[in-house]
């Protein structure tokens, strides 16, 4: 990263570690979790049998010969001839895991010309997830928020869409709360003052939000943005999407579609919300965004002058979710306390992370918040899911050539 000391870039090759068991345990898990999940043919059925043992004993391929050959160039562009005929577990984590489900997708026939182009693997889990009867509760909490004083529900929907679905979007509305309830601080690393102060009141600009997963994680993040819209914070909105299936629950464009008809069935404020939507998207307040390198095995510091160009018209460009953070600031061993300004300081405009910590990638941590939680957890706060944080950057600059 520029203007940044070097730290090394994490690797699945250590047995025990996270990244060796993502690669070695949940990879070969999601496969055999896809093989069940349609009634794919025996095509489909031996091409997945492949890639399981390829994720255990086989080493990175080249795309298979039927494929686009846009998509082929820009995987050559994105390191493939360098990786090709190494094990997964030599090469970068970050860039392992995003070929892996490229992969998954060749197998069932996602990017073929036969019946299962463009059929969703993961759509299966995902609609479950959306229709659950918990979702009717998390949505329901919306209409209890309507009295609360303007503040508290933005703090609220705020921490809703930084939560996912770990909790109804009623949760914890005092955040001196949320660092009491654990041995350990919940929120290890709070900007949300800094966050707000980028969206004042009667504010024009436009927001970019990177969205993480489908389902009950996307519901809240459309959730904050129409309260956005609604409160006068942004003029417009560009939620940025995956362009095809990505890491089993990423949100793609038919996910947004279906999160705000479910909102729109919910009844209450949630239907409110998601009317409100519908609207900003028929009128433009509204974008949606599935630029190619959102698939990209790369860092954000490696994008494209496009994509460059719109985070740095934004008013504030908001990463959301685990795999955000790590291709925002690196995904290497910074020690945990540096500073999170210095690992964006390359990006074209302010910019935030809402993340739950699902991996070992962590910066801007005081000591004191690292020395508690060490202490209440080992390692296992990095991955555990059970802490979040709000960390902003108010200002940035084109990365140096």
């Amino acid at each position: 990263m520029p203007d940044t000391p070097s730290a090394p870039v994490i690797l699945g090759d250590e047995p025990g570690s996270f990244p060796h068991g993502v690669l070695a345990e949940r990879h070969p898990a999601i496969v055999r979790q896809v093989r069940d999940a349609l009634p794919y043919g025996p095509v489909q059925r031996r091409a997945l049998d492949r890639l399981l043992r390829s994720c255990a004993e086989g080493v990175i391929e080249p795309l298979p010969a039927g494929a686009d050959p846009a998509d082929r160039e820009r995987w050559r562009a994105w390191g493939l001839d360098t990786h090709a005929g190494r094990s997964w577990f030599e090469v970068p984590w970050l860039w392992s895991e995003s070929h892996f489900y490229r992969r998954l997708l060749d197998a069932v026939g996602y990017f073929g010309p036969g019946p299962w182009r463009g059929v969703d693997p993961f759509r299966p889990s995902k609609r479950a997830e959306l229709d659950a009867p918990v979702t009717d509760g998390e949505l329901a909490a919306l209409d209890a928020l309507g009295d609360r004083p303007a503040e508290e529900r933005a703090h609220a929907l705020l921490h809703g869409s930084l939560w996912g679905n770990r909790a109804d979007l009623g949760f914890r509305l005092s955040a001196a709360g949320a660092r009491t309830r654990e041995p350990a601080p919940a929120l290890v690393a709070d900007d949300s003052a800094a966050l707000w102060s980028l969206l004042p009141p009667a504010g024009t600009g436009t927001l970019c939000l990177v969205a993480d997963n489908a389902g009950r994680e996307l519901l809240p993040d459309l959730l904050l943005i129409a309260h956005l819209l609604t409160e006068g914070r942004i003029g417009r909105a560009v939620l940025h999407v995956k362009p095809y299936p990505y890491y089993v629950s990423d949100a793609t464009t038919t996910d947004v579609v279906d999160a705000l008809d479910r909102l729109r069935a919910a009844g209450g404020a949630a239907a409110a919300y998601g009317h409100v939507l519908w609207s900003a998207m028929a009128d433009g307040r509204l974008a949606v965004r599935a630029h190619p390198f959102s698939c990209a095995p790369l860092p954000y510091a490696d994008m494209p002058d496009d994509l460059r160009a719109e985070f740095a018209a934004a008013a504030l460009t908001v990463f959301k979710g685990d795999l955000n953070y790590r291709r925002l600031v690196g995904d290497r061993w910074w020690p945990p306390a540096t500073p999170f300004q210095d690992v964006t300081a390359w990006f074209p405009g302010p910019v935030a992370a809402l993340r739950t910590l699902k991996s070992d990638v962590i910066t801007g941590l005081s000591a004191p918040a690292e020395a508690a939680l060490v202490a209440a957890e080992g390692r296992r706060w990095r991955t555990s899911g059970r802490h979040a944080l709000i960390q902003v950057n108010p200002s940035g600059r084109p990365r140096r050539q």
